[in-house]
């Protein structure tokens, strides 16, 4: 990966706020044309410093009122990526992180209702091989959703 340099930070801090302005603002908030911010966010996704541009879907608009983080241990932490094959197949699973503390595991997921939530913890989640334990803690409301600030300042 390239070193990031002032120009660089300075695209990505007006681009976490607003990913869908057009270049050309881009272009001329930073005072370089819009070819070369063009190339530098090319640059940047095929570095990996930009990961995705998509939307964020609200999951409540498509049904799914139930946002909820499991905590999974399993019976041994070598077993995590067959774990992550099979939480794969289940597409209310929205992340997955290998973690330190008191899980070996935690996910987030969405659920319709309390009915489909409890059929996925005890149906599916707790029937992977390897799955010992798992804790629910249901989101009552996201208060803060945002990206990593960016410092030009450096």
């Amino acid at each position: 990966m390239e070193k990031i340099d002032k120009l660089d930070k300075k695209i990505l801090s007006i681009l976490s706020k607003n990913a869908r302005i057009p270049f050309k603002d881009v272009a001329a908030e930073c005072g370089v044309s819009r070819a070369a911010i063009h190339q530098r966010v090319q640059r940047l996704v095929e570095e990996g410093v930009i990961m995705g541009s998509g939307f964020d879907v609200n999951p409540k608009s498509l049904g799914y009122t139930t946002c909820t983080y499991v905590g999974m241990n399993l019976e041994r932490g070598s077993m995590y990526k067959d774990v992550v094959k099979c939480l794969l197949e289940i597409p209310e699973i929205v992340e997955c992180h290998f973690t330190t503390g008191g899980y070996t595991m935690l996910l987030k997921l969405f659920a319709r209702d309390n009915e489909q939530l409890m059929d996925l913890l005890n149906n599916k989640l707790q029937g992977i091989p390897g799955v010992v334990s798992t804790e629910t803690l249901i989101s009552l409301e996201q208060s803060i959703k945002r990206e990593i600030p960016v410092s030009i300042e450096e």
